[in-house]
């Protein structure tokens, strides 16, 4: 990563090995959690009366996209993205 000095690359990877892989599991779970929160707030910010549906089908064409969608859901609109 460009934003990181190696420093603290190296550090996080330390700290990463130190963990059980259960714990690393449980980050990274913890992490994605947060990436499709952080989507959906976002989404329902650009499409405040979007509903359930289309939230969720917005979503997924965001995380998996819209090929993955469509399969899903059928019809996806045009400025999912």
């Amino acid at each position: 990563m460009g934003d990181t000095s190696p420093e603290a690359d190296a550090r996080y990877h330390e700290l990463l090995r130190r963990m059980t892989p259960e714990r690393r599991l449980e980050a990274a779970m913890r992490l994605s959690q947060a990436v499709r929160e952080l989507a959906l707030v976002g989404i329902q910010t650009r499409h405040p009366d979007a509903g359930e549906e289309e939230l969720r089908v917005r979503l997924t064409v965001r995380l998996y996209g819209r090929a993955c969608a469509e399969r899903l859901f059928g019809d996806v609109p045009e400025d999912a993205v």
